[in-house]
């Protein structure tokens, strides 16, 4: 019994721990969320951003924005310009089940982590019906860092202290409220 209570504490952790939306952080490992970034030349850098699928396509977006700033500051530069960006959408099905989304009392432990009792309902035809889907967003892009005089001729080109100023103070967290 207390094993059981232990295991469905952790499983409830871990699913509202996958709530939250990614913030802007470092990702971790190669599937983790977050940014990255990669030296291509020496005034080209590729970036990503990834989200989880409680982050919206805009946050995704602004996040890969602000790095591609930050970037371009860290490496001396003031301007730079997308060579290439797209966000790529990744949506993923999850299935409650016939519908029924919880741990009753025809649920049991069986092959994998669980499995549906027919006891329930032995004559529902779609007992695997109702997929959930889960999209999640990935931007990436090809930055180029400009001269001054370079952006000047660009019209595409971002200053990356206004860049830097309008999206950061949306991607840190609040500060704590002192009492």
């Amino acid at each position: 019994m207390k094993f059981n209570y232990l295991a469905c504490t952790t499983l409830a952790l871990l699913l509202a721990a996958c709530t939250t939306t990614t913030p802007y952080q470092p990702a971790e490992g190669p599937h983790g969320t977050g940014y990255a970034d990669q030296q291509l030349a020496g005034n080209r850098y590729r970036v990503t951003f990834q989200g989880n699928s409680a982050t919206q396509r805009e946050t995704v977006e602004n996040f890969l924005l602000l790095r591609a700033a930050e970037v371009t500051k860290n490496a001396g530069y003031e301007w730079f310009a997308f060579d290439q960006r797209d966000t790529e959408a990744k949506t993923t099905y999850t299935s409650t089940f016939g519908g029924y989304p919880y741990w009753g009392p025809f649920w049991h432990g069986g092959f994998g982590w669980y499995h549906r009792s027919w006891l329930y309902d032995p004559w529902d035809p779609y007992w695997m019906d109702n997929p959930i889907p889960r999209t999640r967003y990935e931007a990436y892009a090809e930055i180029v860092m400009l001269t001054p005089a370079q952006a000047k001729a660009d019209p595409h080109a971002l200053n990356a202290a206004d860049v830097i100023a309008h999206i950061g103070p949306k991607a840190m967290p609040p500060a704590p409220a002192s009492p």
